[in-house]
């Protein structure tokens, strides 16, 4: 037993040493070579595995996509910012990162789900029957939308604007002050008599909010807040539209609409005048402090600092202060959609979508 253990501390600390090596001083061909390698080891791995046809097939194609776009990435990323040495490094973080997905993917579909498998026999695959054709045929061409969704999402385009925005981000000190006016809270506090506070869940169609959907799979990726039913006091932590830094911004309709389906959902929530006060005043507050945008959380689901945060997590944030949170979740876990799927109690109420 201790021979075991001491076989697997050293087997961990050789990986360690590997990805620390890969994300320093790796190049293009060396992540390629370690992507092709892991992807064939995988899929040998389910050939050889008691699992049905039908999950065989999908895993084994799941692979393939994941290398090819894994090579994609680090085409178009490693060694494409050595001006910026933060983006750069990180850059490379994601990249090893990525080693470690087509594992995920094994470790979501047997251990996760807990689904037991089991080989069909000769009857069972005699008598497919043309309705379930016709479902494989509309599964196989999902996939193949998906792949073309992927595709376009990880393009080089979308990958270098992303990226080239990295630099202007910081995880553990605030850099965003001061960017809310005092025509804002003017706005802010003439609604107070407005007994709700209103939910903006949106689908920007951002090079960075399509990058967050092939991880999320969902469709909105940003959350908001807004004082008035007509958005004029729209509040999050962004990026800022390379016009502030990222962190604390006030937002405008009109920047949600960064793709031909963008699409934007608008939920009140009922409130009192004193709770709606008491977030005006912690936005004024973080406004004055300081802020930044919590990518890093993005992964690690934690704040270095208190007003370090992302979109979901600030709007989360601001429903517990003022004691109207109507589900129960650590901030850094929410994501955007939480608001609405997790909205058990039907506290919120649907107002209008906007669709550009």
């Amino acid at each position: 037993m201790k021979d075991l253990i001491s076989d697997r501390k050293v087997i961990n600390t050789a990986l360690w040493i590997f990805f620390i090596g890969v994300t320093l001083f790796g190049n293009v061909p060396l992540f390629v070579i370690t992507y092709l390698t892991v992807a064939t080891f995988m899929i040998l791995r389910t050939t050889q595995m008691q699992l049905a046809k039908k999950v065989k097939v999908p895993m084994i194609f799941t692979y393939f996509v994941l290398a090819i776009l894994q090579c994609i990435f680090a085409a178009n990323t490693i060694g494409a910012f050595n001006n910026d040495v933060f983006t750069e490094i990180l850059s490379r973080v994601v990249a090893a990162a990525f080693i470690l997905l087509p594992l995920a993917v094994e470790r979501n579909i047997i251990i996760r789900k807990r689904t037991d498998f089991y080989l069909p026999s000769v009857k069972e695959m005699a008598t497919i029957s043309f309705e379930q054709l016709r479902n494989n045929k509309s599964t196989i061409k999902e996939s193949l939308q998906g792949f073309n969704k992927v595709r376009r999402t990880l393009a080089s385009d979308n990958l270098k604007e992303t990226f080239e925005d990295l630099h202007r981000h910081s995880s553990t000190r605030y850099i965003n002050n001061g960017s809310l006016t005092d025509e804002y809270f003017e706005l802010a506090n003439q609604t107070l008599a407005d007994p709700y506070i209103y939910l903006v869940i949106s689908n920007t169609g951002s090079s960075a909010s399509e990058i967050i959907s092939l991880f999320t799979q969902k469709q909105y990726n940003h959350a908001s807040l807004s004082f008035d039913a007509d958005l004029k006091t729209i509040v999050s932590y962004n990026g800022g539209e390379k016009v502030y830094p990222p962190g604390l911004n006030a937002e405008m309709v009109e920047a949600f609409h960064k793709k031909d389906d963008a699409s934007v959902l608008i939920y009140q929530l009922a409130v009192t005048r004193a709770q709606k006060q008491i977030i005006i005043d912690k936005i004024k507050e973080i406004n004055s402090t300081g802020s930044a945008y919590n990518l890093l959380g993005l992964v690690t689901k934690h704040s270095l600092r208190p007003n370090i945060m992302f979109c979901s997590q600030f709007v989360y944030q601001m429903l517990k202060l003022a004691h109207v949170d109507y589900f129960d979740k650590p901030a850094g876990d929410v994501r955007p959609t939480d608001f609405i799927e997790l909205d058990y109690y039907k506290k919120l109420e649907f107002c209008y979508e906007i669709k550009f």
